[in-house]
């Protein structure tokens, strides 16, 4: 879907003047504004019910800027920007003192990201400034990914929703931190295997103290969760709800046979889950997907997803 160039150079005066403009990238909406300004930084946290303990990722749109918001790009980065960049994919290094604390949840370091969406891209351009931007939802929410998800969260709290149709990828991008060992901090559709394609050998994840700050967006034990109660398994004996399967089918009011393949799957989850939130199932049960590479970010968003306790 394009959206008229009047648009997007009114979204740019926006994000320039400190406010807040939903926009389309190829993995989810994101809520954006002028990263190196804290105090419309700010916003996006209110706007969300974001702690500050979570960091935002600042979006590009060329490998200059990038290297202009950081003290260090290592070899390992120039490989990767090369290969992935536009794309899913974000990278964590040392921030240069440009970066506001706010935006990087007080630590020493910040996730870029370069987006494939044409419009995100734009509006980077015209706003002549890095865009800090997290999934335009409530925090630990479903991530939308269409421009109607966004007003039907965060409604009144976004000056502009650009709306861009569907996004493509449809799940969060790949966070890799080189500010040390090449550490992968989130699974996006960019696998751990194609990373090491380029780079070698990635260690994963990194561990969380109670109440400090992230290293990465993402890394709550509870997130991405619809409304509806979530259960990755069997669906329960007891009410009434709908069951997305891959190999097996189960019993259920209602069965969705889901694809077969990561990338085609990942780009439809969050658009269906938020339609059945909004048909009043009293459960939603998931077969848990296959546990190969392919599938790492699905079983990591279905995990933090899912009904606690």
């Amino acid at each position: 879907m394009s959206i008229p160039h009047e648009q997007l150079v009114e979204a740019a005066r926006l994000i320039r003047e400190g406010r807040l403009v939903a926009f389309p990238t190829e993995t989810v909406y994101g809520l954006g504004a002028n990263a190196l300004d804290a105090e419309a930084v700010y916003r996006i946290f209110e706007a969300k019910g974001r702690p500050p303990t979570s960091p935002l990722i600042v979006h590009v749109d060329t490998v200059e800027m990038a290297r202009n918001l950081v003290t260090v790009w290592p070899e390992a980065a120039e490989k990767l920007a090369a290969r992935f960049w536009p794309g899913p994919l974000t990278l964590v290094l040392p921030k240069a003192p440009a970066v506001p604390d706010v935006v990087t949840a007080g630590l020493a370091t910040v996730g870029l990201r370069m987006p494939s969406h044409p419009v995100a891209l734009e509006l980077i351009r015209l706003a002549q400034t890095p865009i800090a931007a997290p999934s335009a939802n409530r925090f630990t929410g479903l991530s939308p990914t269409l421009a109607e998800h966004v007003r039907a969260s965060l409604g009144a709290f976004v000056d502009m929703v650009l709306d861009g149709g569907p996004t493509e990828v449809g799940i969060e991008s790949t966070v890799l931190s080189l500010a040390g060992a090449p550490t992968l901090l989130r699974p996006g559709m960019i696998t751990r295997g194609q990373l090491e394609e380029v780079i070698g050998p990635v260690e994963s994840g990194a561990r969380v103290e109670n109440g400090a700050a992230h290293p990465s967006p993402g890394m709550h034990l509870r997130h991405y969760s619809p409304r509806t109660p979530l259960i990755v398994g069997a669906p329960p004996v007891q009410g009434e709800g709908v069951y997305l399967w891959v190999r097996a089918e189960h019993p259920a009011a209602r069965a969705i046979h889901m694809p077969g393949e990561a990338a085609e799957y990942g780009e439809m989850l969050y658009r269906l889950l938020h339609e059945l939130d909004g048909e009043g199932w009293d459960w939603i049960a998931i077969e848990p997907p296959p546990e190969d590479d392919a599938w790492a970010a699905i079983r990591d968003r279905m995990n933090r997803a899912k009904m606690q306790g």
